[in-house]
């Protein structure tokens, strides 16, 4: 077992920005999968009580949550490594980037969660909502994205806002939900990004169930 695991789903765009962050800094960690995303015993989410994914368990103490995960695998990285964290950003424009990126990466789990796994109504007003705002953001994104990296700081190994943005986007693809297509500022983004090996390293999957 490794000092260092990580709760998740190959599957998730969450769990993906915390491995990708853990490759980046040379943070080495098991990936302990969790295969039913249905279940609501807070066990099987390694002891989150609001049933959410990734955990981090390090040692006998638990962090949840990506952006935490993320700022705890810094603290066990060689502290050489510059990573651009949200509360360095000083333009409102790149405040709004990291906020609209967040909020693309909650909506893309309710567009997967409801509809897809829970096979609920995708004409329901709720995922209706969650659509428009969705497209509604990475439009926003597409159209200042040049103007938003050229604002965060340099030189820089890493940005969670750059991770996140090429999460979300990626899973567009992986999961179908929106096109990429209309995005084209985002999908060479993307495509860039994809070539990092971190990237290559945490390609999504669907976990094999336990035999």
């Amino acid at each position: 077992m490794s000092d260092v695991q990580i709760i998740g789903r190959s599957s998730s765009h969450f769990t993906r920005l915390t491995r990708i962050f853990a490759h980046e800094l040379g943070v080495p960690f098991e990936l302990v999968p969790i295969h039913d995303m249905t279940v609501v015993d807070p066990e099987l989410y390694a002891g989150n009580p609001a049933l959410k994914l990734p955990t981090l368990r390090r040692g006998g103490s638990l962090v949840f949550g990506a952006e935490n995960i993320c700022r705890a695998l810094a603290e066990l990285a060689d502290p050489g490594r510059r990573v651009v964290w949200p509360e360095e950003l000083r333009s409102d424009l790149a405040r709004n980037a990291h906020e609209l990126v967040r909020h693309c990466m909650a909506a893309q789990v309710q567009l997967v969660f409801g509809p897809v796994v829970c096979e609920l109504p995708v004409d329901n007003l709720y995922f209706t909502k969650a659509r428009q705002g969705f497209e509604g953001a990475l439009r926003w994104l597409d159209d200042r994205l040049a103007i938003v990296l050229d604002a965060l700081p340099s030189p820089r190994d890493l940005s969670l806002f750059e991770a996140s943005l090429f999460c979300v986007v990626d899973h567009l693809s992986f999961r179908s939900t929106l096109p990429v297509e209309p995005y084209p500022s985002l999908a060479r983004f993307t495509e860039g990004f994809a070539a990092r090996p971190s990237a290559q390293r945490t390609e999504y999957r669907f976990d094999a169930p336990p035999t």
